[in-house]
């Protein structure tokens, strides 16, 4: 969907849909002379109780020409001392959403109220953008019908046109990153996720590949031990944006395209979501993009471990022994605790880049869904300062982290007795133990781990969320890097 600003009246602009958002109990009165036009139906139906204005509450209402939009759509705010951006997130998504349904191909947005409130409507037209995508790449009928445009009516400065500019990179960086995990494994292999990074690199980002015979020489045990069982080869994807001065800050997402669980097999029900394993490199593929689209001064490392886990002839084997980058050998106890193994390659692979600091993004456990559900990014470090910055940058965008404790006492779950250490230490404290593995191979470099495994995939919609994949991530870090400029 295009978002195009327009100095016009609202009752003046023809659209399939004019929005009016109205908070609760406030009756009419912001939009009085459109009210006057229709002869009083919107206070007809506010005095009626069918729209009182609460939170996500729509109603559709017909003008009958007597103004040039077709429809207005009530949209509800809630009360007004209740706002924040993520309430008008997801009053924009839920606005979106129905008009899209309903066929609208163009609507417009009045926000009159929310400029009255002193709230800015980028969140709205945020979250009507994010509600708006679709994964209909295997469907016979691919349709392209639905909303196309959002015409914002008003004057702005030109700070409001970057920012929209930038709200539009972000959201559409969000459903780049869900393709990528929608999208089954036959057709998003190692070998394709490094195609894609090579082609969104268009001259704005630079590439290398390392592939198997590259990664031995870089001494990746732990990363190469995890593809062994697939005839997908693994693909080591290193990105770089340079867009200002100082070390880089480097992303690491782990992309296991598809898991299995390895000899250590995951039950059958459900595995077909396995494909969502990815989701940490989707994440990193998305911010790269909108990072390097916005020109952001910045320097920036991508890094995606990725392969695929797989039982077979050739697979680990729990009780295989593997040294990594930085020269620890770990024991494979289990092989379905395969993404620490990339992670800690990757993590050792990036702390020779010299970066500010190093963050990785991992559906890494599932006992991150057991504590948190699908409503928090679980997150451990050695960096509180860091970890302070990014719990804003979730707060702000909604894609929220909460801290969880590595006690030093956590390494005696995860000592091995014939290597370092071993890749799990069971199930007893597994969320915050496999984030203790990963901080031994950062060592004295800043580090944040997130754990993405209960948020990356919903099984209920959202406001502007759609069921399946959601991109968490992006938003998140690009808060945090523009902020951080």
């Amino acid at each position: 969907m295009n978002v195009i600003l327009r100095n016009t009246r609202e009752a003046d602009y023809r659209s399939d849909a004019l929005i009016l958002p109205l908070y609760e109990d406030e009756g009419p009165a912001p939009h009085q002379d459109i009210d006057k036009a229709l002869k009083g139906l919107i206070g007809k139906v506010l005095t009626s109780r069918d729209f009182t204005g609460k939170q996500n509450q729509l109603v559709l209402l017909h003008t009958l020409n007597a103004i040039n939009p077709r429809r207005v759509l009530l949209a509800g705010l809630g009360k007004r001392t209740d706002i924040t951006a993520e309430r008008l997130r997801q009053a924009g998504g839920k606005a979106a959403t129905h008009l899209d349904g309903m066929g609208a191909s163009e609507a417009s947005l009045s926000v009159r109220s929310l400029l009255s409130s002193k709230t800015s409507p980028l969140p709205f037209i945020e979250g009507s953008l994010l509600a708006l995508y679709k994964f209909r790449r295997y469907r016979k009928e691919n349709t392209q019908n639905g909303l196309k445009t959002l015409t914002v009516l008003g004057k702005y400065e030109k700070t409001f046109h970057e920012a929209i500019k930038w709200v539009e990179q972000v959201a559409s960086a969000v459903h780049f990153a869900r393709d990528l995990v929608n999208t089954p494994a036959n057709d998003m292999t190692p070998a394709v996720l490094a195609r894609i990074a090579k082609e969104l690199a268009k001259g704005k980002l630079s590439v290398r590949v390392l592939e198997r015979a590259d990664a031995r020489r870089e001494g990746m045990g732990a990363f190469l031990s995890v593809a062994r069982g697939s005839a997908e080869p693994p693909k080591f994807i290193v990105l770089r944006y340079n867009g200002g001065t100082g070390a880089p800050v480097a992303l690491i997402g782990k992309a296991i395209t598809f898991d299995s669980g390895g000899i250590s097999l995951k039950p059958g029900e459900g595995m077909e979501k396995m494909k969502y394993d990815m989701a940490g490199g989707a994440a990193v593929l998305g911010v790269m993009k909108a990072v390097s689209e916005a020109k952001l001064p910045v320097n920036l490392l991508g890094i995606l471990p990725a392969a695929e886990n797989l039982p077979g002839g050739t697979a680990s084997k729990p009780g295989d022994v593997v040294k990594t980058v930085g020269g620890k050998t770990v024991e494979i106890v289990n092989t379905d605790a395969e993404g620490r193994l990339v992670l800690a390659d990757a993590i050792g692979y990036a702390r020779r880049m010299k970066p500010a600091a190093v963050i990785d993004m991992a559906t890494l456990t599932g006992a991150c869904s057991v504590a948190l559900g699908s409503e928090a990014i679980a997150m451990m470090g050695n960096a509180d300062r860091l970890m302070e910055r990014l719990k804003k940058a979730g707060d702000e965008t909604y894609e929220r982290v909460w801290q969880m404790p590595l006690f030093e006492e956590y390494l005696e779950y995860i000592k091995s007795d014939v290597a370092d250490l071993k890749n799990t230490g069971g199930k007893t404290g597994s969320l915050v133990t496999a984030g203790y593995f990963l901080r031994e191979f950062a060592g004295d470099t800043p580090w944040v781990h997130l754990d993405i495994a209960g948020t990356a995939w919903v099984e209920k919609e959202k406001p502007y969320v759609p069921k399946g994949a959601t991109g968490v991530g992006v938003r998140l870090m690009t808060n945090f890097l523009r902020e951080a400029k």
